[in-house]
């Protein structure tokens, strides 16, 4: 007989209450399936849940609170020490393993031992309902207790033992709005749980049962007590030997006031708003390096004055990690606008950019490291721009002009690489550059005319010790490196050495860098008003950016670059590790060589009557770039001049001269150079005059540029000892065209003709300078004041 028909067979011949037990089972079974689907277990994601970022080593950064307020750091089983499991199992419910959610000889007892004493003596709860309780909590009622039955065996049906084990592990309550063991072991004892002492591990399996109660940061004494309760129940059940638990038991508990993690609180914030599905964002940040310098920062900047913040970004150069990131010296404070991130603020930056126009016009052949730039005033249109310390220095390197930042040869040299390929250039490494509205690339930018983001800024810095190859920061691991090209890398290390042989640093920052015998390249910059001021260095492992300010954007008279950055930056890479004893690598195709003033070539192709001065420079492949021109001269500014000469040495032209005419050539300076070469130099003084049986050949334009009304080296002193310093009133001779003024660098006025400037110079040493509409230059030095 067929098994369908035995089956009707006795459902026919059987009576009605057989019938009724018979589907029972199914009944009930079906019951428990139409309420599982209508009650699923509710889990934490349904509830919102809790994040946490932590630095390279998983160290809690910052916690942010669940929407209950909830603390949580999420941890899996096998992150956990295996002594607390066994500690937890062996407290809490040793047939965890074998029972199917509920343990009936457990109730069975726990119910008896009320019965007998009056009160609870021991739980009857699995650790299964203790996690059913967590998930969905109830009143101590039958009702109750049966509810978190069901759930129990819900939880069972659902998920595997590791599962529960580690809902448990995440959940259980701590004390105040701490949930999970993870977040418990960090907050009270500044470690993770995977690191738990045998001591530890009992105190965090038996804190859940009284988180108020045991509190190890209020109630150390209760929570000893009820640890050594644990402790005696692993040695009896032999979980743990008795010399384990007795050096267990001498251990006293202490825990640390709850204090959570508020590092990073910037980025921290940034990472979850970008990431807001994940509970744990593991980032880039060394927590070590990122609390010191919180904590430095936060002392150092306390003596700035009022409103003043300041933020610093510590980049690998590896693999571009940020190691540390402040986007606030003070964060949370409102009268220093701590909640601002300054990092990523849009500011001036005043001349940081002028290392990688070097750099780029090195790639260019459009100078060397020694390359002679002219520091002299310049006239571009309504345009004249000066040197943020006073005065003109005439001739120098290009070494010596990125060294001092001097802001003139900077200008020269953008004029000739042109303002918005470098603007291009930049962008395109990464550095996005904000300009004015309705602004566009100008010789400014490489002064600070032009906004940039400290981050950014800091990411193409490294490019230096990277063979040329900037990238943007990152903040996770996960994020792959995009590179992209800025410049060589003979352009890179011929531009990190030209700043790291800057020897006019302060006396601790030559100290740092010969302890550490390290190179270390570092540019300052200052934007207008003294409202930024800047300080970036790059080792060969790290590129550091210092920024310090007012977030308002008030200005903080006296406090620029050098001053308020340069300490920063001396303080946070002589903290940093692995700094000490690394240089940067030279590539074989740079060498170092002899070149001459004022033509620029190399000593060995330059006539020893054209080598006026040497200097040493570091070139590319062998390669010299001739000095750049002069501004609306068709050839090279220092270019070599020929003529003609009779016996008398006077000049003479093809059409007038005799077989005795000899053919003389010099190398000239830069006309604006003129006011600072040493006597014999000037082309006055080195072209001789023409025969007067000759016509002129133009060699100079006109007679030559001369201050009148003041001579070079001049003292001016009051009458008497309260007489008014004395007025100037200087006109100027020669030259051509409109006369401009400059006092110390600083435009004074402009002058026709042989009309007259009053300036009223204060008391000390100044310089005075004028230049034509030709590009000519004069200057003089003088000293005002009273008698000593």
């Amino acid at each position: 007989m067929k098994l369908p028909a035995l089956f009707t067979g006795i459902w026919k011949s059987s009576s009605r209450k057989f019938r009724v037990l018979l589907l029972t089972p199914f009944a009930l079974l079906g019951t428990l399936l139409i309420l599982d689907v209508m009650f699923p277990p509710p889990l934490p994601k349904e509830q919102g849940f809790a994040r946490v970022v932590v630095d390279r080593h998983g160290k809690p950064l910052r916690f942010f609170a669940d929407n209950r307020g909830i603390w949580r750091y999420p941890i899996s089983q096998d992150k956990v020490s295996p002594r607390f499991i066994e500690a937890l199992l062996t407290y809490e419910d040793r047939h965890f393993y074998q029972h199917p959610g509920i343990n009936p000889l457990a109730l069975v007892r726990a119910a008896g031992q009320y019965l007998r004493n009056g009160h609870v003596v021991s739980g009857g709860s699995t650790l299964t309902m203790q996690v059913a309780r967590l998930l969905d909590p109830h009143h101590r009622t039958l009702t109750g207790k049966t509810k978190q039955m069901l759930r129990a065996l819900q939880l069972e049906w659902h998920f595997s033992k590791r599962e529960i084990l580690e809902l448990y592990l995440n959940l259980a309550p701590y004390g105040g709005n701490i949930e999970g063991v993870e977040a418990a072991s960090r907050l009270y004892l500044r470690k993770s749980a995977a690191d738990l002492t045998h001591a530890e591990a009992a105190l965090l399996a038996v804190l859940p049962q009284a988180p108020s109660r045991l509190r190890p940061d209020r109630h150390p004494h209760r929570a000893q007590k009820a640890r050594d309760k644990v402790l005696t129940r692993l040695q009896a059940y032999d979980v743990w030997s008795t010399d384990e638990v007795e050096r267990a038991q001498l251990e006293n508990v202490y825990a640390e006031r709850l204090a959570f993690p508020q590092n990073t609180p910037h980025l921290a914030r940034r990472l979850v708003e970008k990431n807001g599905d994940r509970e744990v964002i593991h980032t880039t940040i060394d927590g070590n390096i990122q609390r010191g310098l919180e904590d430095f920062l936060r002392d150092h900047m306390g003596s700035y004055p009022q409103k003043t913040s300041a933020a610093v970004v510590v980049m690998e150069n590896s693999d571009l990690a940020v190691r540390a990131y402040v986007g606030a010296s003070h964060f949370g404070d409102r009268l220093r606008y701590g909640y601002v991130d300054m990092a990523r603020a849009v500011r001036s930056p005043g001349s940081t950019l002028k290392p990688f126009l070097y750099g780029l016009a090195i790639d260019e052949s459009l100078i060397h490291s020694a390359s002679l730039l002219s520091d002299a005033p310049r006239l571009y249109g309504d345009y004249r721009p000066e040197n943020f310390h006073r005065g003109f220095s005439g001739p120098v390197s290009a070494t010596a002009a990125l060294q001092r930042s001097l802001n003139v040869p900077a200008v020269q040299l953008l004029e000739h690489y042109g303002p918005g390929r470098l603007a291009a250039t930049l962008e395109n490494a990464g550095l996005s550059l904000q300009f004015p509205s309705g602004g566009k690339p100008n010789l400014a930018m490489v002064l600070g005319g032009v906004g940039a983001r400290l981050d950014q800024l800091t990411g193409i810095y490294a490019s230096l010790a990277r063979g040329g190859q900037a990238a943007a920061p990152r903040y996770l691991p996960e994020e792959p490196i995009r590179e992209r090209h800025l410049m060589s890398p003979e352009a890179a290390w011929i531009t990190f050495e030209m700043l790291a042989s800057n020897r006019s640093g302060s006396r601790r920052w030559r100290n740092l860098v010969r302890q550490n015998k390290a190179d270390v390249a570092w540019k300052t910059g200052t934007s207008y008003g003294y409202r930024d001021a800047w300080a970036i260095g790059v080792t060969p492992s790290y590129a550091v950016g210092i920024w310090v300010g007012r977030p308002d954007g008030t200005p903080l008279p006296g406090y620029y670059g050098s001053i308020s950055a340069t300490p920063l930056l001396n303080a946070v890479i002589a903290a940093l590790p692995g700094n000490k004893q690394q240089h940067l690598p030279k590539p074989e195709s740079i060498t170092r060589e002899v070149i001459c003033w004022p033509l620029g070539g190399q000593k060995t192709r330059t006539q020893a009557e054209h080598c006026h001065q040497q200097r040493n420079a570091w070139l590319i492949q062998g390669r010299a770039p001739r000095t750049l021109p002069t501004k609306g001269e068709p050839l090279r500014a220092a270019q070599t001049y020929s003529f003609f000469a009779n016996q008398q040495g006077l000049r003479v032209k093809p059409s007038c001269m005799d077989a005795s005419a000899k053919k003389h050539s010099l190398a000239l300076w830069p006309k604006e150079l003129e006011a600072w070469l040493p006597l014999g130099q000037t082309r006055a003084q080195k072209i001789p005059p023409t025969a007067p049986e000759c016509d002129n050949p133009a060699a100079t334009n006109g007679a030559p540029l001369k201050i009148v009304g003041a001579g070079n080296g001049n003292q001016y002193r009051p009458a008497g000892a309260s007489a008014p310093l004395p007025r100037l009133n200087l006109s100027a001779i020669g030259g051509q065209g409109k006369r401009y003024w400059f006092l110390n660098g600083e435009p004074k006025g402009e002058t026709l003709g042989n009309r007259n400037l009053e300036l009223l110079p204060k008391t000390g040493k100044h310089q005075i300078a004028v230049l034509d509409a030709s590009g000519n230059v004069d200057r003089i030095e003088i000293f005002v004041g009273p008698d000593d």
